[in-house]
Protein backbone atom coordinates (compact mmCIF):
# COMPACT_ATOMS: atom_id res chain seq x y z
CA UNK A 1 0.00 0.00 0.00
CA UNK A 2 1.44 3.46 -0.92
CA UNK A 3 0.88 6.32 -0.22
CA UNK A 4 -0.85 8.93 -2.95
CA UNK A 5 2.69 10.35 -4.14
CA UNK A 6 6.25 9.47 -3.54
CA UNK A 7 9.07 12.19 -3.55
CA UNK A 8 12.28 12.07 -5.86
CA UNK A 9 15.36 10.67 -3.95
CA UNK A 10 18.45 12.60 -4.99
CA UNK A 11 20.96 9.66 -5.95
CA UNK A 12 23.56 10.20 -2.74
CA UNK A 13 20.02 9.80 -0.71
CA UNK A 14 19.28 6.17 -2.16
CA UNK A 15 18.36 3.75 0.69
CA UNK A 16 21.37 1.90 1.60
CA UNK A 17 20.70 -1.70 1.96
CA UNK A 18 21.95 -4.15 4.49
CA UNK A 19 23.04 -7.14 2.89
CA UNK A 20 21.47 -10.23 4.18
CA UNK A 21 20.66 -12.52 5.91
CA UNK A 22 21.58 -10.60 8.59
CA UNK A 23 22.01 -12.43 12.07
CA UNK A 24 22.25 -9.63 14.38
CA UNK A 25 21.29 -6.32 15.85
CA UNK A 26 24.11 -3.54 14.80
CA UNK A 27 25.92 -2.37 17.41
CA UNK A 28 25.28 1.51 18.16
CA UNK A 29 28.69 2.13 16.79
CA UNK A 30 28.02 0.57 13.50
CA UNK A 31 24.81 2.24 13.45
CA UNK A 32 26.27 5.50 13.65
CA UNK A 33 28.73 4.69 11.28
CA UNK A 34 25.73 3.45 8.64
CA UNK A 35 23.65 6.56 9.68
CA UNK A 36 26.51 9.20 8.78
CA UNK A 37 24.55 10.98 5.74
CA UNK A 38 21.75 12.69 7.17
CA UNK A 39 17.94 11.78 5.52
CA UNK A 40 19.88 8.64 3.79
CA UNK A 41 17.38 5.49 4.65
CA UNK A 42 19.25 2.35 5.99
CA UNK A 43 16.82 -0.99 5.05
CA UNK A 44 16.86 -4.52 7.24
CA UNK A 45 14.79 -6.69 4.67
CA UNK A 46 12.98 -9.92 6.07
CA UNK A 47 13.86 -8.95 9.91
CA UNK A 48 11.54 -10.32 12.53
CA UNK A 49 10.09 -8.28 15.79
CA UNK A 50 12.67 -9.21 18.13
CA UNK A 51 15.31 -7.44 16.33
CA UNK A 52 12.97 -4.50 15.88
CA UNK A 53 12.77 -4.06 19.25
CA UNK A 54 16.34 -4.93 20.33
CA UNK A 55 17.52 -2.72 17.49
CA UNK A 56 15.28 0.27 18.53
CA UNK A 57 15.91 -0.65 22.59
CA UNK A 58 20.10 -0.13 21.69
CA UNK A 59 19.02 3.24 20.16
CA UNK A 60 19.94 5.92 22.84
CA UNK A 61 16.91 8.06 24.47
CA UNK A 62 16.71 11.75 22.59
CA UNK A 63 19.10 10.44 19.70
CA UNK A 64 18.75 11.81 15.98
CA UNK A 65 17.96 8.13 14.46
CA UNK A 66 14.38 7.32 13.12
CA UNK A 67 13.13 3.66 12.97
CA UNK A 68 9.99 1.89 11.36
CA UNK A 69 9.19 -1.53 10.85
CA UNK A 70 6.43 -2.45 8.89
CA UNK A 71 5.96 -5.96 10.30
CA UNK A 72 8.96 -7.41 7.48
CA UNK A 73 11.68 -4.57 6.68
CA UNK A 74 13.03 -2.33 9.10
CA UNK A 75 14.32 1.01 7.89
CA UNK A 76 16.82 3.51 9.93
CA UNK A 77 17.24 7.44 8.86
CA UNK A 78 18.85 10.24 10.53
CA UNK A 79 17.02 13.65 10.20
CA UNK A 80 18.83 16.13 8.91
CA UNK A 81 18.70 19.92 9.62
CA UNK A 82 15.95 20.45 6.69
CA UNK A 83 14.15 17.83 8.08
CA UNK A 84 14.02 19.04 11.63
CA UNK A 85 13.29 22.63 10.65
CA UNK A 86 10.06 21.58 8.25
CA UNK A 87 8.89 19.09 10.96
CA UNK A 88 8.65 21.43 13.68
CA UNK A 89 7.18 23.82 11.41
CA UNK A 90 4.40 21.26 10.15
CA UNK A 91 3.91 20.31 14.33
CA UNK A 92 3.76 24.43 15.59
CA UNK A 93 1.38 25.05 12.90
CA UNK A 94 -0.80 22.11 14.28
CA UNK A 95 -0.39 23.27 17.93
CA UNK A 96 -1.01 27.26 16.90
CA UNK A 97 -4.58 26.92 14.81
CA UNK A 98 -5.71 24.08 17.19
CA UNK A 99 -4.60 26.53 20.08
CA UNK A 100 -6.37 29.48 18.04
CA UNK A 101 -10.12 28.01 17.09
CA UNK A 102 -10.35 26.12 20.46
CA UNK A 103 -10.23 22.79 19.02
CA UNK A 104 -8.32 20.42 22.10
CA UNK A 105 -5.29 18.34 20.97
CA UNK A 106 -2.46 16.99 22.44
CA UNK A 107 1.25 16.17 20.97
CA UNK A 108 2.73 13.10 21.23
CA UNK A 109 5.66 14.60 19.27
CA UNK A 110 8.48 11.70 18.36
CA UNK A 111 6.89 8.81 20.39
CA UNK A 112 7.92 5.17 18.76
CA UNK A 113 4.40 3.84 18.52
CA UNK A 114 5.74 0.00 19.20
CA UNK A 115 2.53 -2.57 19.13
CA UNK A 116 3.85 -5.90 19.30
CA UNK A 117 0.18 -7.11 18.37
CA UNK A 118 0.03 -6.25 15.08
CA UNK A 119 4.28 -6.52 14.43
CA UNK A 120 4.41 -2.74 13.32
CA UNK A 121 6.23 -0.07 14.64
CA UNK A 122 6.53 3.78 13.79
CA UNK A 123 7.77 6.99 14.69
CA UNK A 124 6.48 9.93 13.58
CA UNK A 125 7.90 13.12 13.06
CA UNK A 126 5.13 14.36 15.09
CA UNK A 127 1.19 12.93 16.59
CA UNK A 128 -1.37 14.32 17.78
CA UNK A 129 -4.87 13.40 20.00
CA UNK A 130 -7.53 14.85 18.58
CA UNK A 131 -10.30 12.46 19.29
CA UNK A 132 -12.25 13.14 23.12
CA UNK A 133 -11.83 9.21 23.89
CA UNK A 134 -8.35 9.53 23.30
CA UNK A 135 -7.47 12.79 25.10
CA UNK A 136 -9.48 11.75 27.75
CA UNK A 137 -7.62 8.00 28.19
CA UNK A 138 -4.12 10.20 27.22
CA UNK A 139 -4.45 12.58 30.19
CA UNK A 140 -5.68 9.18 33.13
CA UNK A 141 -2.19 7.94 31.84
CA UNK A 142 -0.54 11.32 32.20
CA UNK A 143 -2.13 11.81 36.01
CA UNK A 144 -0.31 8.11 36.71
CA UNK A 145 2.74 9.31 34.78
CA UNK A 146 2.73 6.34 33.29
CA UNK A 147 5.68 5.46 30.86
CA UNK A 148 3.91 2.13 29.44
CA UNK A 149 3.04 2.90 25.84
CA UNK A 150 -0.06 -0.01 26.12
CA UNK A 151 -2.17 3.12 28.62
CA UNK A 152 -1.72 5.00 25.44
CA UNK A 153 -4.17 5.10 22.14
CA UNK A 154 -2.65 5.06 18.80
CA UNK A 155 -2.68 8.91 17.42
CA UNK A 156 -5.40 10.49 15.12
CA UNK A 157 -3.19 12.33 13.00
CA UNK A 158 0.52 11.76 12.18
CA UNK A 159 3.41 14.14 10.83
CA UNK A 160 5.80 12.69 8.08
CA UNK A 161 8.66 14.94 6.37
CA UNK A 162 9.97 12.90 3.69
CA UNK A 163 13.43 14.81 2.00
CA UNK A 164 13.90 10.87 0.82
CA UNK A 165 11.84 8.01 -0.20
CA UNK A 166 10.55 5.72 2.40
CA UNK A 167 12.02 2.23 1.96
CA UNK A 168 9.25 0.52 4.17
CA UNK A 169 5.42 0.49 3.61
CA UNK A 170 4.96 3.26 5.83
CA UNK A 171 1.43 3.76 4.83
CA UNK A 172 0.79 0.09 6.14
CA UNK A 173 2.37 0.55 9.54
CA UNK A 174 -0.26 3.69 9.51
CA UNK A 175 -3.07 1.87 8.65
CA UNK A 176 -2.50 -1.17 11.05
CA UNK A 177 -2.19 1.52 13.66
CA UNK A 178 -5.73 3.00 12.38
CA UNK A 179 -4.37 6.77 12.03
CA UNK A 180 -7.11 8.83 10.71
CA UNK A 181 -5.06 11.59 8.65
CA UNK A 182 -1.28 12.00 7.97
CA UNK A 183 0.64 15.12 6.96
CA UNK A 184 3.27 14.77 4.55
CA UNK A 185 5.42 16.90 3.71
CA UNK A 186 7.56 16.26 -0.19
CA UNK A 187 8.76 17.66 -3.07
CA UNK A 188 8.17 21.30 -1.87
CA UNK A 189 4.55 20.46 -1.56
CA UNK A 190 2.04 19.39 1.74
CA UNK A 191 -0.22 16.39 1.23
CA UNK A 192 -3.20 15.70 3.62
CA UNK A 193 -4.19 11.99 3.36
CA UNK A 194 -7.32 10.82 5.53
CA UNK A 195 -7.81 6.73 5.83
CA UNK A 196 -10.31 5.08 3.46
CA UNK A 197 -12.55 2.39 4.73
CA UNK A 198 -10.33 -0.01 2.22
CA UNK A 199 -7.56 0.46 4.68
CA UNK A 200 -5.55 2.82 2.27
CA UNK A 201 -4.69 6.75 2.34
CA UNK A 202 -6.23 9.13 0.09
CA UNK A 203 -5.49 12.67 -0.38
CA UNK A 204 -7.49 14.91 0.37
CA UNK A 205 -8.27 18.99 0.25
CA UNK A 206 -8.68 19.85 3.27
CA UNK A 207 -7.93 18.51 7.34
CA UNK A 208 -10.66 16.15 9.07
CA UNK A 209 -9.82 17.70 12.37
CA UNK A 210 -8.99 21.36 11.17
CA UNK A 211 -10.33 23.95 9.44
CA UNK A 212 -7.08 24.13 6.86
CA UNK A 213 -6.52 23.21 3.56
CA UNK A 214 -3.02 21.18 1.99
CA UNK A 215 -2.37 24.57 0.13
CA UNK A 216 -2.90 27.26 3.38
CA UNK A 217 -0.70 24.37 5.43
CA UNK A 218 2.11 25.15 2.58
CA UNK A 219 1.82 28.65 2.14
CA UNK A 220 2.15 29.25 5.82
CA UNK A 221 4.98 26.44 6.68
CA UNK A 222 6.89 27.06 2.87
CA UNK A 223 5.93 30.74 1.43
CA UNK A 224 5.38 32.58 4.96
CA UNK A 225 8.20 30.84 7.09
CA UNK A 226 11.04 33.34 8.67
CA UNK A 227 13.53 32.01 10.75
CA UNK A 228 12.13 34.28 13.40
CA UNK A 229 9.87 31.34 14.66
CA UNK A 230 7.64 33.74 17.66
CA UNK A 231 6.90 36.29 15.11
CA UNK A 232 5.92 33.60 12.46
CA UNK A 233 3.65 31.86 15.27
CA UNK A 234 2.31 35.93 16.26
CA UNK A 235 1.09 35.95 12.34
CA UNK A 236 -0.38 32.74 11.96
CA UNK A 237 -2.25 32.81 15.45
CA UNK A 238 -3.77 36.39 13.95
CA UNK A 239 -4.97 34.93 11.03
CA UNK A 240 -6.52 31.79 12.41
CA UNK A 241 -8.08 34.62 15.51
CA UNK A 242 -10.14 35.84 12.13
CA UNK A 243 -10.31 32.62 10.42
CA UNK A 244 -12.29 31.74 14.17
CA UNK A 245 -14.59 34.70 13.82
CA UNK A 246 -15.87 33.89 10.30
CA UNK A 247 -16.31 30.51 11.01
CA UNK A 248 -18.77 31.96 13.95
CA UNK A 249 -20.18 34.40 11.87
CA UNK A 250 -21.13 31.92 9.53
CA UNK A 251 -22.63 29.32 11.77
CA UNK A 252 -24.72 31.86 13.04
CA UNK A 253 -26.65 32.77 9.99
CA UNK A 254 -26.82 29.03 9.07
CA UNK A 255 -28.83 28.92 12.64
CA UNK A 256 -30.93 31.96 12.04
CA UNK A 257 -31.90 30.78 8.54
CA UNK A 258 -32.79 27.51 9.78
Amino acid sequence: MSMATTPTTPADLTPFEVPGPVTRVPSLDELRRLTEIPDRRVVYRNVDWAFYEQLVDSIPEGSNIHVDYDGKDLEVMPNGPRHERLKGLLGDFVKVVAAALGIPCESMSRTTWERPKIARGVEADDCFYFLPEKLVQSAAASERDSDDLADYPDPDLAIEVDISRPAVDRAGIYSALKVTEIWRFEGGQVVIERLTPAGTYAAVESSGFLPVQAVEVRRWVIELATSDRTAWMERLRAEMKKKARRLARAARRRGAAK
